[in-house]
């Protein structure tokens, strides 16, 4: 006897282009059938007027905790995954997680950036320390984010991000924007390594500006030179928020490396807001203003909600809390149609993926907050990105304004983050599809209803229209109502298979 059925929702498979309506089977943890006829199993799910699709994959999600887990699942995302920042040690992270009971599957890259904090000041990595808390540490001796590594401390660098790949790490992080001074012999050393192990980077772009020298584009260019240099795959992080106003031209280069066959991806979220930490080095910029396009009242601390005045309110801020989360609202999407294409374009990107930039959830002194309380109150916050990038994307861009057929929406939160990883993972060759055979992490939906609630000013809402969300064969949500009880979630390791 079968374990679930699934009944009579309209199936869709990106992989193959099945779209029909039919039944899946699920047995254990996998998919063993899709079509009619199947057989009687234990517990039924009534799929009618619904979709079903394979779960939603996020390739750059900061949160990695049981709140953000939640929260993501009503997004309806079964595997989150921490590669743009990373985490070192790796063993010691993928350990931690062990001892958490994880409602979605989860993973990570090795963090360049941790490697070169440790080696240019001294700086202890705690095992198991939160990706995001780490970032913030070191901002009292920024070494390691404006000077060049010399020869013996760029092999020390890279010795220690080979051995979180080996420890099982997806690729490698590359935050470049954080660490911008790191010169172009380490950074093809450090490509070298993706390369030799097969593993992706996850590259936030080393600059962000609308004007040269030192323009989003011309970032752009350097990145794509090391994917022909040294044959690393590239995979280039939220196209829609570091490239500011070039988007048009930063997606033309990006098309045409890909079309020479340079291993070239991308990524986009739903949203002309960014977040990030206080003490990252380019707000401190005495040009950020006029390279970036935005005035300091664009920053928006989290926590209290006040806008910055100037680069001493700027300043002050870092230095009471290098870690605290701001946002930045880079494009008016809403009142601006100019901003909106350039959005679009990001979002729409053809074989892009979606990825939501998830941040942690955190707590009004702005601590993060990883319990167990659940609805999470009005207290926490974080982005509205961290609650409804996907059904954002779902509403907006295919139910709303049929940017694009929902066969391929589902792709780019799926089947492409899925092919992003699987070279170095072939577990995930198993994931993003649904087939026979494939991990049975699935999503059933109401297309009529998917839509994001979370705002600026209450980011704590859980999206409305997942009714149903299995991870490894086990409902986490049913009906719409969340299993408080649910951990499925399991470690992806590099080499899994």
């Amino acid at each position: 006897m079968l374990d679930i059925l699934i009944r009579g929702g309209r199936v869709i498979d990106p992989e193959t282009g099945f779209d029909a309506v039919a039944d899946v089977a699920i047995t254990g943890d996998r998919i063993v059938a899709v079509g009619h006829d199947l057989g009687a199993a234990r517990q039924v799910i009534d799929a009618t007027g619904l979709v079903v699709a394979p779960g939603f994959i996020d390739i750059h999600a900061h949160g990695q905790s049981v709140p953000a887990d939640r929260m993501q699942a009503f997004d309806g995302v079964t595997t989150a995954l921490e590669l743009e920042v990373g985490a070192l040690p790796v063993g010691a992270w993928y350990k931690r997680q062990a001892q958490v009971r994880r409602v979605l599957n989860y993973g990570t890259a090795s963090a360049w950036i941790f490697a070169r904090k440790a080696v240019m000041i001294g700086l202890e990595l705690q095992d198991g320390e939160a990706s995001l808390t780490v970032m913030g540490r070191g901002a009292d001796d920024p070494r390691w984010s404006v000077q060049a590594a010399n020869e013996a401390e760029a092999n020390r660098i890279v010795a220690l991000t080979r051995q979180g790949i080996e420890e099982g790490g997806l690729g490698i992080g590359i935050p470049n924007g954080y660490a911008p001074g790191a010169g172009a012999k380490e950074m093809s050393l450090i490509c070298d390594l993706a390369a030799e192990t097969d593993t992706p980077t996850y590259t936030h772009i080393a600059q962000m500006s609308n004007i040269d020298p030192k323009s989003s584009i011309e970032a752009y260019v350097n990145l794509i030179g090391l994917a022909a240099a040294t044959g690393a795959h590239m995979h280039i992080c939220h196209l829609n928020s570091t490239s500011l106003q070039d988007v048009d031209r930063a997606a033309k280069l990006i098309a045409k490396a890909q079309a020479q066959g340079l291993k070239i991806t991308t990524e986009a979220y739903p949203y002309g807001t960014g977040s990030t930490i206080v003490s990252a080095g380019f707000f401190a910029d005495p040009a950020f203003s006029q390279r970036t396009g935005t005035g300091y009242d664009a920053i928006e601390l989290v926590t209290t909600h006040r806008r910055l005045r100037d680069i001493d309110d700027l300043l002050a801020s870092r230095e009471a809390d290098p870690s605290a989360l701001v946002l930045w609202h880079f494009l008016d999407t809403e009142d601006n149609a100019a901003d909106r294409a350039l959005l679009d374009i990001s979002v729409l990107y053809p074989g892009g993926a979606i990825a939501s930039d998830a941040m942690p959830w955190t707590q009004p002194d702005g601590g993060l907050y990883e319990g167990d309380e659940w609805p999470l109150g009005d207290d926490k916050t974080s982005h509205p990105r961290s609650s409804g990038t996907f059904t954002r994307f779902l509403r907006q861009w295919v139910h709303e304004r049929q940017m694009l057929p929902l066969g391929e929406a589902i792709a780019k939160c799926s089947l492409i983050p899925a092919r992003i990883v699987e070279r170095c993972a072939p577990l995930f060759r198993r994931k993003g599809r649904l087939q026979a055979g494939c991990d049975a992490d699935i999503v059933i939906f109401d297309l009529e209803q998917v839509a994001d609630r979370a705002t600026f000013a209450r980011m704590n809402l859980p999206s409305d229209g997942m009714r149903h969300v299995l991870v490894n064969g086990q409902p986490v949500i049913s009906n719409g109502t969340l299993d408080l009880n649910a951990a499925p979630g399991r470690a992806i390791r590099r080499g899994d298979r």
